[in-house]
């Protein structure tokens, strides 16, 4: 009897990348990853993140990468450019660009390289919640298709319903993982960066229209520590500095079950009210 091949998981799917015309490496959008203006922005960052990874030049593992969004991407085919701009003994510097017919999309930098055995500490201390066990899985609107690839457990900070009123802080704390459930590598954290939903949903109560302009990763578990994570839940908690003037900023943390801290995230967000 011939074996069936299982198809792969979606959100490898999403950021298969072949080879194309003049060293670029081509992608397409996934309906099961689209949100309400383009694709998901974190499995855009973790496509980038792969381009660098699968690249024959790279240097060791993601240290950071800061990803702009600089138009929307429309559905179908792209194309990402990643060059090392300069390689030293234990970090390497990349540009990349994403783009479709000729016009770009995204652009990206990212910091790859080795890691040393140093002494090292976590100044933040993981926030104490309940198993994700004793949380109860609840997701987001049903319109917003990418987030049913994840499974979250909101300890607080819950997306409001329409017109709930406002709240008086920003905080949101969840535990999340893929879903069907993945084992934990660096282009699905980077992705995870991504999955809180704006801040200034929370404040105002209500849905706006908001994006994210700019997004950045700072991964600080090494391979080791993010395999050790399996396919389990991870804890994030989000929350943002201010929100002035159409543009909000928002930082969020990401912990392994075992307490360690496995990135860090900031982005930049408009928004109009």
């Amino acid at each position: 009897m011939t074996e069936i091949e299982a198809p792969p998981h979606p959100f490898d799917a999403a950021i298969t990348l072949t080879p194309a015309a003049g060293g670029a490496l081509r992608g397409r959008t996934r309906p099961e990853y689209a949100n309400m203006v383009g694709p998901f922005g974190g499995v855009t960052a973790a496509t980038l993140v792969q381009a660098v990874q699968q690249h024959p030049d790279r240097l060791g593992d993601p240290l950071s990468l800061t990803v702009n969004y600089t138009a929307p991407i429309a559905d179908g085919d792209f194309d990402i450019t990643a060059r090392a701009v300069r390689t030293n003994r234990t970090n390497q510097h990349w540009l990349l660009e994403l783009e479709q017919d000729g016009v770009v999309a995204t652009t990206a930098t990212a910091v790859f390289g080795t890691r040393r055995d140093t002494w090292s500490d976590t100044e933040p201390d993981m926030p104490s919640v309940p198993s994700p066990d004793a949380v109860p899985a609840r997701g987001l609107s049903d319109f917003i298709a990418w987030s049913h690839n994840y499974e979250m457990r909101f300890v607080e900070g819950g997306i409001p319903a329409q017109d709930a009123g406002e709240h008086p802080d920003s905080t949101t704390t969840l535990w999340v993982r893929d879903t069907p459930s993945r084992p934990l590598d660096f282009p699905a954290l980077t992705s995870l960066c991504d999955v809180f939903y704006p801040r200034v949903f929370l404040r105002r109560g209500r849905y706006v229209p908001a994006g994210t302009v700019s997004l950045t990763v700072y991964f600080h578990a090494d391979a080791a520590e993010i395999a050790a994570q399996g396919d389990g839940h991870i804890l994030g908690t989000a929350r943002a500095h201010r929100l002035s003037r159409g543009y909000f900023d928002q930082t969020a943390q990401l912990w392994g079950r075992d307490g360690t801290l496995l990135a860090t995230t900031h982005q930049w967000v408009y928004f109009k009210d």
